[in-house]
């Protein structure tokens, strides 16, 4: 028997073998281009949102309420206003960029406030570890709803969807701070957070509601 017989009678054990792992490498290629398209991969705003997250899980806590509150609504803060600059830059619904205009001003101002808190204030006791328990709850409860959401890669639209999670979150640390703090200017300011971000929400999921 020649060495051609011996190849040609040697190839049909291994065309299945062969077969499979060209329909593997394609299989793999296809996740691959999926996930590299995926909005809520390339999401400017979800990478924003998760580095807020890192950031808060590496901040020191106190457990002191108001402290503690504080200092991470500055974080909280200036990630809104990240996602804020993000949709003046990429969005083109104007009412969209009026709100994310709205969100800046008024957030910055916020943290100046905070800021001048924190500068003079000393935690206090009694101390409350649960609060900074709550604190995480819902910062991981908003993260899940995000993760959740069908992003759509329109910079309006995701900017409208994931700022609803985020001042839920926003809402949800304001009422645990008036349950457990004990200082007028982060309870004052809690209230504010309360009342405004409601409102947005609001404005938010009709405008959400209008532009599917």
């Amino acid at each position: 028997m020649d060495v051609q017989q011996i190849f040609t009678i040697s190839m049909p054990r291994f065309r299945l073998p062969l077969l499979a792992l060209a329909f593997f490498g394609l299989f793999l290629a296809s996740c691959s281009k999926s996930h590299d398209m995926d909005p809520a991969h390339e999401s400017v705003y979800m990478t924003i949102m998760m580095d807020m997250m890192t950031q808060m899980d590496a901040q020191a806590k106190t457990q002191d309420p108001d402290h503690d509150y504080a200092a991470q609504m500055v974080l909280h803060h200036q990630a809104a206003i990240k996602m804020a600059q993000e949709e003046l830059k990429s969005g083109t619904n104007q009412e969209m960029k009026t709100t994310a205009q709205a969100i800046i001003t008024k957030q910055q101002a916020e943290i100046t406030q905070f800021n001048a808190f924190l500068g003079g204030h000393q935690p206090r006791t009694p101390l409350v570890p649960q609060f900074a328990q709550l604190q995480k709850a819902n910062m991981d409860k908003m993260m899940a709803s995000s993760d959740k959401r069908t992003l759509t890669g329109r910079a309006d639209y995701d900017f409208a969807q994931l700022m609803v999670d985020h001042h839920q979150a926003a809402i949800d640390n304001s009422e645990a701070l008036l349950v457990h703090g004990r200082e007028n200017t982060t309870r004052t300011l809690a209230q504010t957070i309360i009342t405004d971000q409601r409102q947005e929400i609001t404005a938010l999921q009709n405008w959400l509601t209008r532009n599917k």
